[in-house]
């Protein structure tokens, strides 16, 4: 006898009790109640992926899964949020309970590893498309913005390679690389800088993750707080893998224009830089001169790139 849409619902995404206290009734009724705390605000994120768009046809759903959640995790982590909740709407041409099991292991996994409560959402049939809505609290006031940074302050980013998701993408499509795994790995489950994120509210003055590579990105910072810079290429963090492919290719943009490495990217004035407590590296400093400029070889320029848009 075939599932319905209730049966699948209850069957992979219903959990027997709420974990986070902020969550007070979930999956089962007209809508999800929360509570949030004195001295809290309520940060929400919403993110769709799309077959064809954001992940190949056929792909691992136990990978899309956890990739689907960890990017919205991502926005929460860029503004300083502890996650708390989120909502699922799924859209599928037809069910099949082998994908269903192995989509909601990933997905479920990571709502587990960060204490989350999936509270809701919706499930309907057509071309397959995955929403999700993040909801997480953050101190009153703490939000990190991107609407902050202020001349002088020095540009940072987390972890040791930009562009390895974009690579990731080069290999899928063909490229042949020796260091393959790490970069595959970043491509198809990056890890969201929640916990970075969270420590760094005390002191960054601006803050944005990194969808579509550091050009786009970092411009959006740079837009809304009215404020310019220079970006150090030489002081990028660089895998081995994507240092490997500039060697053979000389595309050296590639780690300033590829997009989902889901790292923050982050500002901080010069006297709080002592604060620091999280693995990350200058690669830039705030100008008072509008634009995004780029240093390489002793060298200034205009950096003109720009990451994916949808509808460019």
């Amino acid at each position: 006898m075939a599932i319905s849409e209730f049966g699948l619902i209850q069957r992979y995404f219903t959990s027997a009790e709420l974990i986070n206290p902020v969550n007070r009734l979930g999956v089962g009724d007209d809508c999800a109640l929360m509570s949030i705390p004195d001295g809290y605000e309520l940060a929400l994120t919403v993110d769709t992926m799309v077959e064809g768009v954001h992940f190949f046809a056929g792909a691992n759903p136990e990978q899309l899964g956890k990739k689907l959640l960890a990017v919205n995790l991502s926005d929460l982590a860029a503004m300083g949020a502890t996650p708390v909740s989120v909502t699922l709407a799924l859209t599928i041409p037809e069910i099949n309970e082998d994908w269903l099991k192995s989509f909601s292991t990933g997905f479920l996994n990571l709502v587990k590893s960060y204490s989350l409560d999936l509270i809701g959402g919706d499930t309907t049939k057509g071309p397959l498309t995955l929403s999700v809505q993040a909801m997480g609290i953050v101190p009153k006031g703490q939000a990190l913005r991107r609407s902050t940074a202020k001349t002088g302050d020095l540009i940072f980013v987390t972890g040791q390679g930009l562009g390895d998701s974009g690579l990731g993408l080069k290999i899928e499509q063909g490229y042949q690389s020796e260091n393959a795994d790490a970069v595959l790995q970043k491509f198809h489950t990056p890890e969201p800088r929640v916990n970075e994120g969270i420590k760094i509210r005390e002191y960054a003055s601006s803050c944005i993750d990194l969808s579509d590579g550091i050009a786009s990105d970092l411009s959006h910072i740079l837009k809304q707080s009215s404020v310019g810079a220079v970006l150090d290429w030489d002081k990028v963090p660089l895998s081995k893998a994507v240092s490997d492919y500039i060697d053979k290719t000389d595309d050296w943009l590639l780690p300033l224009s590829a997009g989902e490495d889901y790292e923050l990217c982050f500002t901080v004035a010069p006297e709080n830089v002592s604060s620091i407590n999280i693995e990350c590296t200058q690669v830039g400093v705030i100008e008072s001169r509008a634009g995004l400029r780029f240093q390489r070889l002793g060298v200034t320029k205009e950096l003109g790139v720009k990451g994916f848009e949808h509808f460019s």
